[in-house]
């Protein structure tokens, strides 16, 4: 299993849209980085939701429901999605205020590179951000 970050504004499409909807595209990537994480997912990998641009933080967890394909929101077959469903909201959100502040997330991608959209956590980067939220 993989871990993975994918970034959203809440004000497009936040965690509580990803949880009303129950299964939806991760979709609308248009960087080719990003795009090649996807096509390297698997059913059953998991992903923390991050609210980007307000609010900056990590809020929830959610499975990959589905593997890369064509993405519905692109006129061009170079651009994949995949499904994604909600697994559960973090107790207590962990803001990125506080990852770059812990010197154990010093080398996430978040910290290292914040503008990618979809990215991959390391399994020791995963469980430190779960104990942090609260799980």
């Amino acid at each position: 299993m993989a871990y993975w970050l994918f970034k959203s504004e809440p004000d497009v499409f936040g965690w509580h849209d990803l949880v009303a909807k129950g299964v939806s595209e991760w979709d609308g990537v248009r960087n080719y980085q990003a795009r090649n994480f996807m096509r390297d997912m698997a059913v059953g990998d998991e992903g923390f939701f991050y609210h980007s641009r307000t609010g900056l933080e990590i809020v929830g967890i959610m499975t990959v429901a589905a593997q890369a394909h064509p993405d519905s929101t692109a006129d061009d077959p170079k651009w994949v999605c995949i499904d994604v469903k909600p697994d559960k909201a973090l107790p207590k959100p962990v803001t990125l205020e506080a990852i770059k502040a812990d010197p154990k997330l010093a080398e996430m991608v978040l910290v290292k590179n914040s503008r990618l959209s979809v990215q991959p956590v390391a399994p020791i980067e995963w469980a430190h951000i779960l104990k942090l939220g609260g799980l």
